[in-house]
C-alpha cells in the first residue's frame, strides 16, 4: 500500500478556481479544500471558521476577531467565500471517489482567539466555552452534510487544527493587555470537549498542530484517528507518546517539508527522519506506508505560488518514496 500525501489547508493566492485545481491536481489520491487567507478577513483561519458557527457570530476589531450579537458583513464574507471554495472544489472533483479533506479550527483555538464583548479571550470563561464548542459542532455537521452532497463519492477526512491546544493546556495563552496568562484548562475538560466535537463526524478525524509540544496521548484519547504535525519540532521525549499512538492505530501526518520557501532536499532526503522514528520505536518498517502520510510542514499561504506548487509534488514523490523503500 501507498503512503498517501495532502496539504495541510492554505495555499496563496486568491483565486479559488486556481487553488482548487492545485490541490486536486497535485494530490489525486488525497486531495483538500483549500483556504486562501490572502483574500483578507473571513478567509483566514479564525474568520472561516466562525462563519462555520451555529447561531454565534463575529466581526473584525483592530485586535482580531470578536463575538457579535448578529450577523454582520464579517460573517457573511466568510460564509461567501467558503461557498465560492467548495464551488471551486466541486468542479474539480466530479465523479471523484476516494479520501478529501476539508479544514476547520479546532474549539480550543478558537476560545483562544475569539474575543468576548469586553475583549478578553472566550478562553477565561468556561461556559462560553462550552456554547462555543456546541455551536461549533452544529456548523461542522451542517458543512459535512454540505461537502457530502456535493462530492457524494468522497470519503471525508475532517481535519481540526489546534495550533494553540499546548498553550491551552499549559496556561500560557496571553490576556488582551499580554501582562497575564489564563489560567490553564484542565486537561480533562480539553479532552471531553474534543471528543464531542469529533463525534461529529463517523469518519477519519486528524487534528493538525505547527506548535512544539503536540499532546499524541489526549488527542488518542479524545478519539482523533491521526495526528498532523511540524515533524521537525518533534524531539525525542516524544518518543513513547509518538509510538504508543502508532500501536494504537493512529495515523501520522508528518509535515516534513517546509512551509515556506526553501531548498528542496531529494524526495528520499525529506522522509528520512520518519525512517530513522520508525528503527528508533522498534517498529516494522513494513508498516511505515500504512501509518503515515506526508504533507508539508504548515499551511502554505507564506509561501510563493510556484513554491506551493512544488512542494505538493514534492510530497507525493516523498510518501512514494517511503512506500518504496521504507528501510
Amino acid at each position: 500500500m501507498s503512503a498517501g500525501a495532502t496539504g495541510v489547508g492554505s495555499l496563496p493566492g486568491g483565486d479559488a478556481r486556481e487553488a482548487a485545481k492545485t490541490a486536486t491536481g497535485s494530490f489525486e489520491d488525497f486531495p483538500y479544500l483549500p483556504e486562501l487567507p490572502a483574500r483578507g478577513p473571513g478567509a483566514d483561519m479564525i474568520g472561516r471558521s466562525t462563519g462555520l458557527l451555529v447561531d454565534m457570530y463575529a466581526h473584525v476589531e483592530p485586535s482580531g476577531w470578536r463575538i457579535s450579537d448578529r450577523p454582520g458583513r464579517d460573517t457573511r464574507r466568510a460564509r461567501s467565500w467558503l461557498g465560492e471554495d467548495l464551488d471551486a472544489l466541486e468542479e474539480f472533483t466530479q465523479g471523484y471517489t476516494g479520501r478529501l479533506k476539508i479544514q476547520a479550527v479546532g474549539p480550543w483555538t478558537l476560545a483562544a482567539a475569539l474575543e468576548l464583548h469586553g475583549g478578553e479571550a472566550m478562553l477565561q470563561d468556561a461556559g462560553a466555552c462550552r456554547d462555543l464548542a456546541g455551536s461549533l459542532a452544529e456548523g461542522l455537521r451542517e458543512h459535512l452534510a454540505d461537502v457530502r452532497k456535493r462530492i457524494p463519492g468522497a470519503d471525508i477526512v475532517l481535519q481540526l487544527d489546534e495550533p494553540s491546544l499546548t498553550a491551552v493546556l499549559l496556561g500560557r495563552v496571553r490576556s488582551a493587555s499580554g501582562y497575564r496568562t489564563y489560567r490553564a484548562v484542565d486537561r480533562q475538560v480539553v479532552e471531553g470537549t474534543l471528543r464531542e466535537v469529533f463525534a461529529v463526524h463517523d469518519g477519519e478525524v486528524i487534528v493538525h498542530s505547527c506548535a512544539p509540544e503536540v499532546p499524541f496521548g489526549l488527542l488518542r484519547r479524545a478519539g482523533a484517528t491521526g495526528v498532523s504535525f511540524d515533524f521537525s519540532l518533534l524531539t525525542e521525549r516524544e518518543d513513547d507518546a509518538v509510538g504508543e499512538a502508532v500501536e494504537g492505530g493512529t495515523k501520522l501526518f508528518a509535515g516534513v517539508v517546509p512551509g515556506t520557501d526553501s531548498p528542496l532536499s531529494d524526495p528520499g532526503g525529506s522522509v528520512m527522519g520518519v525512517r530513522k522514528l520508525w528503527r528508533r520505536l522498534g517498529l516494522a518498517p513494513g508498516t511505515l506506508a500504512e501509518s503515515v502520510v506526508v504533507t508539508p510542514s504548515c499551511g502554505l499561504a507564506g509561501a510563493s505560488p510556484a513554491y506551493a506548487r512544488a512542494v505538493q509534488a514534492h510530497c507525493v514523490r516523498a510518501a512514494r518514496s517511503l512506500a518504496d523503500n521504507p528501510e
